[in-house]
């Protein structure tokens, strides 16, 4: 990635993942990358880790803000599919551009052969059929944040200039995570993800709005940016949403209603994502 259309943080951003990972991988590639929303952290203890790397030894990535994050490149396997997990992210309402906050991302697609990226989240269920603890496959988006990562320059080994995003989710991934879902048990919603700045959860008009405009199903804060990036370099995305509080709701929505109830439903999330990996392998 020495394209003159770089800026020095992208280079430099890509030069210390490249160290960071040349002596800890010992030459194993990654096929997957899986972001863990907030408070699904805990998938990355169910791998057979290889190395980590914490955000803070990568500049210009800087390290996560919100509790939930861990902030750590966890590298490992599962099912004898070689896997890296972002252990947390940034968010926008951090006061981190849209370019930055995916900076991480774009430079491990850039350096590993990773085809697969898995994106998780914690939502609010929008539908009224939904509850608390549900899994939702996200079917598409609404970026409701009025920002895009793919502003700025943009090298030609990043993807096209103006890419396609009629089908940023894969058909394919969601027919895998379906079919792991009917053999594992596990229930599995689908819908439509509507990202949003935040970080002030939404008032009622606005919820009413979501749905009924948007015909939004679940409301997050994460997830628009990173798919984007994803979706730009040519990766096939499966995005999960763990539907943590229910909206509108008769009590206020707190962060750590949100991160409770993702601890709750983080076992089936779990079971789910190595019943896909496993599918990968073949």
């Amino acid at each position: 990635m020495t394209n003159k259309m770089l800026t020095p943080h992208d280079g430099e951003a890509l030069a210390a993942l490249r160290t960071a990972l040349a002596g800890r991988l010992q030459g194993v590639r990654a096929r997957v990358a899986v972001i863990a929303g907030s408070g699904l952290g805990g998938f990355a203890r169910t791998i057979g880790v290889r190395c980590t790397v914490p955000y803070d030894e990568l500049p210009h990535v800087g390290t996560t803000t919100i509790p939930g994050h861990s902030g750590r490149l966890v590298c490992g396997e599962v099912a004898g599919v070689a896997l890296i997990v972002l252990n947390g992210r940034r968010h926008l309402y951090e006061g981190v551009a849209p370019r930055r906050a995916t900076l991480l991302l774009r430079a491990l697609l850039l350096e590993q052969p990773v085809d697969t990226v898995i994106i998780s989240n914690a939502a609010g269920g929008l539908n009224p059929c939904f509850e608390v603890a549900d899994l939702m496959l996200i079917a598409d988006q609404v970026n409701w944040m009025f920002r895009n990562p793919l502003v700025g320059p943009n090298p030609p080994d990043w993807g096209p200039r103006f890419p396609d995003a009629s089908n940023l989710y894969s058909q394919h991934l969601r027919e895998t995570a379906r079919e792991a879902a009917r053999e594992a048990g596990i229930p599995l919603r689908e819908g439509i993800y509507v990202g949003v700045h935040g970080p002030s959860y939404e008032t009622r008009a606005e919820i009413r709005m979501l749905r009924a405009v948007c015909g939004a199903d679940a409301v997050g804060m994460s997830t628009i940016p990173e798919t984007l990036v994803a979706a730009q370099m040519g990766r096939k995305v499966l995005g999960i949403s763990v539907i943590t509080n229910l909206v509108p709701s008769a009590a206020p929505t707190t962060h750590e209603e949100v991160i409770e109830n993702s601890r709750i439903a983080e076992q089936r999330f779990r079971a789910l994502v190595h019943a896909v990996l496993a599918r990968l392998k073949t």
